[in-house]
């Protein structure tokens, strides 16, 4: 390992990292009653040592443990905060004794808000708040021993999808990689579907890997496996000491949406969802049209040029016909897992070795949740009484306007750095209840932090120490723009609404000063988006100097503490709605944001329709629109288009269950994604994806009535609905004509 790594001050910051320095922890697990084994990673080795642990609760008064007659050790902790007492259990069972007690007493259950006892319903996440440990320190990621899971199954005939409670489903090939370059192919061709298995859980354990990855690995590959497994009495042995396989089903917020998945957990090792991490990357990149492993792959460029691309409906056919395909299939498919892990998973690996949280754990908690832990872990520390959570109240947003409309040419666009984390510090906006003044201490020390942190990947010389160093300060600038969340938090125990409102309304004002200046100043303003503005600088500035010396006069004229710089250049801009634009840059590369303009509920015609017409449109070619909207309509009347082209995703938000009763009620209406779901044979759940495209002749249909699945269509008899895909691509005509 690099020791130059360690030098960085920052790795010292006990309020960031935790008091305890203790380096190589790779796992932290509980044996269900009073002790915690700890695993340590040495070069190619894991070793382990168990350590007593007493589970805690936090407490109002001791009074309500009057009539428990269990074992118990109160302390009384400084400060007149509403939780004064922590108090320690001998067992986890005890734990979960006193709560029921509690219950008894007061009539509040453990999740009640403002509850008089507060739990940890984690018994790793209490171990590693009071022991001050976190995982990974002195690791880099490179260190993770780190193995990818891919299964290919059987579909029996006249099935849309394979289903593992069916007999002749079986899994016909297992593949298996780690980061090492290490390759295996378990297949069905060889072996019986149980030998498969006991093959799979024998190399899983001779690789002894910290990290499991797949690619949808806890609603599909897992779940698949488990049920299979248990079919032939093979145990999931996959854990270290072997342990077998846990799972239960849970659920996780991701933007808007809730997605209900089956959580596995591995004894001493992590499981990482790349299928999920892809989702939370996609929250403010929005530029993923789908969540699937290979479009992922092809959008970080990541797939290989040679690499085998099969039918999901074809699968079955190529392991009775061509299982060499298959093989090489299945082998870029964990391949392609790896690359994509190694992107989107090093920030959460960083983050695991500040919170108090398994890895896997790290990356499923929101970030307002993580940052309360913070609180929680020092303010334990230092024996300091804690606040409950407050209630939830309405507090004002950012600013956001438009004052041009169409296609704007030679446009500037300029923003605030972390306008929001420098309110707070400059005006001094902070929780009135952080007593120990965690809060201000945290945000500029990670200001801080993520500046050195930015100044070492600009100067490192080794392509290892840029990555992480890049690492490290995307992990900083994550958590920084997460505090001003954190004060509008409603379960967190040092959130200030007061403070949140006081910060937006700050923010408000500085926007609205830039735009006087920049209108005083001859600049034209397009959009402001809370922290950012699109503007057209005055005719006389032509040299980018000169952009940049307005900016720096702009930057001069705000608060002290507030900088400003310049983000983008750009050839020109379409403006349709806030939030909703497209940009061309001066490489006439198009850039478009907004969801009403990059919805995933538009089909890839569309989508592609929109950024050929929205390239005319920014380069000022607007007589070439009727001849693009004739081609694609010729090509969709002599039927050149392949499925990819029409199909529609929708992801399930409920339950079929949910949705059948409230389409029998009338309080929602049919849609095709629930409809199809009901008929198929694949038990869905919310959160999984239905493809399907709309049949029929004529242009108005009930989509519900008049669609199939997407694994139905047939190249060589092609049923889609020429007329309603036709008006779908004259009515965006229609949308943007007025612009051309």
């Amino acid at each position: 390992m690099d020791l130059k790594f360690k030098k960085v001050s920052f790795h010292e910051n006990e309020l960031l990292f935790g008091r305890d320095a203790t380096p190589y922890i790779t796992a932290v697990e509980f044996d269900g009653k009073n002790v915690m084994e700890i695993f340590y990673r040495q070069k190619n080795n894991v070793v382990s040592k168990k350590e007593a642990f007493k589970p805690f609760i936090l407490l109002e008064d001791t009074v309500y443990l009057d009539g428990w007659d269990g074992t118990y050790e109160a302390k009384r902790l400084k400060g007149d905060a509403y939780y004064k007492y922590l108090v320690f259990l001998e067992t986890w069972a005890d734990l979960q004794l006193v709560l029921k007690h509690f219950k008894k007493k007061t009539g509040a259950s453990p999740a009640s808000m403002g509850a008089p006892f507060y739990y940890l319903n984690d018994p790793v996440h209490q171990y590693l708040l009071c022991s001050g440990q976190t995982l990974f320190k002195e690791m880099l990621f490179g260190d993770l021993v780190r193995l990818q899971l891919d299964i290919e199954t059987y579909c029996a005939e006249g099935y849309e999808f394979s289903n593992p409670h069916r007999v002749e489903d079986r899994i016909t090939l297992i593949s298996l990689s780690d980061s090492s370059g290490w390759e295996h192919v378990i297949s069905g061709r060889e072996y019986e579907e149980k030998e498969m298995l006991e093959v799979m859980v024998e190399q899983i354990n001779l690789r002894d890997p910290d990290v499991i990855e797949g690619h949808n690995i806890f609603n599909f590959d897992l779940t698949y496996i488990e049920a299979r497994a248990r079919r032939y009495k093979v145990p999931l042995a996959i854990g270290r000491n072997k342990q077998t396989i846990k799972s239960h089903s849970s659920r996780l917020n991701i933007a808007e949406r809730t997605i209900s998945y089956k959580k596995f957990e591995v004894y001493g090792r992590h499981i990482v969802d790349t299928y999920l991490l892809a989702q939370m990357y996609d929250v403010t990149a929005r530029n993923l049209e789908s969540y699937g492993l290979k479009n992922v792959a092809r959008h970080f460029n990541v797939a290989s040029q040679d690499r085998t691309y099969l039918e999901p409906d074809k699968l079955s056919w190529y392991y009775d016909n061509k299982p060499e395909e298959l093989l090489k299939y299945g082998l870029d498919d964990v391949r392609e897992t790896r690359a994509i892990s190694e992107i989107l998973s090093q920030s959460f690996y960083y983050q695991a070795r500040i919170f108090p949280y398994s890895f896997q754990n790290t990356i499923i908690r929101g970030n307002a949740t993580k940052i309360n832990s913070l609180f929680i872990r020092e303010y334990i520390n230092s024996g300091n009484s804690i606040p409950r959570t407050s209630q939830s109240r309405e507090y004002s947003g950012g600013y956001t306007d438009m004052f041009l409309q169409g296609v704007i040419n030679r446009v500037l666009y300029c923003d605030v750095q972390s306008l929001y984390p420098s309110i707070m510090l400059t005006f001094k906006y902070f929780p009135k209840v952080d007593e120990l003044n965690i809060f201000h201490s945290l945000l500029s020390d990670l200001k801080d932090f993520r500046l050195k942190a930015k100044e070492k990947m600009l100067t490192a010389k080794a392509k290892s120490e840029k990555m992480y160093y890049d690492a490290l300060q995307s992990t900083f600038k994550v958590l920084i723009n997460s505090f001003y969340g954190y004060l509008g938090f409603a379960y967190g125990h040092f959130s200030d609404f007061d403070e949140a409102n006081k910060v937006t309304a700050k923010g408000r004002e500085i926007i609205k000063s830039m735009i006087e200046w920049l209108e005083v100043n001859d600049c034209k303003v397009i959009e402001i988006d809370t922290d950012g503005i699109f503007f057209v600088p005055p005719d006389r500035v032509t040299k980018k100097k000169d952009e940049d010396e307005i900016i720096n006069k702009l930057s001069s004229a705000l608060p002290e503490g507030i900088n400003l710089e310049l983000a983008g250049r750009y050839k020109a801009m379409f403006s349709y709605k806030i939030k909703n634009y497209v940009l061309l840059d001066y490489d006439d590369k198009i850039i478009i944001k907004g969801s009403g303009l990059r919805s995933r509920g538009l089909e890839l015609f569309q989508r592609r329709f929109m950024e050929e017409m929205f390239l005319y449109l920014l380069k000022g070619e607007g007589e070439k629109m009727d001849d693009l909207l004739d081609k694609y309509e010729k090509e969709l009347v002599d039927r050149k288009w392949d499925k990819k082209m029409f199909i529609k995703k929708e992801t399930l938000k409920e339950s079929l269950a949910i949705y059948s009763e409230k389409v029998s009620k009338k309080k929602r209406s049919a849609a095709a994604a629930y409809e199809l779901a009901l008929k198929s044979e694949r038990k869905y759940q919310p959160g999984d994806q239905v493809s399907y495209y709309v049949i029929g002749e004529k242009s108005r249909v009930r989509v519900f009535d008049n669609c199939k699945l997407a694994s139905q269509w047939n190249r060589e008899e092609p049923d889609e609905n020429v007329e309603y895909y036709k008006k779908k691509l004259n009515t965006l005509y229609e949308k943007f004509k007025p612009f051309f």
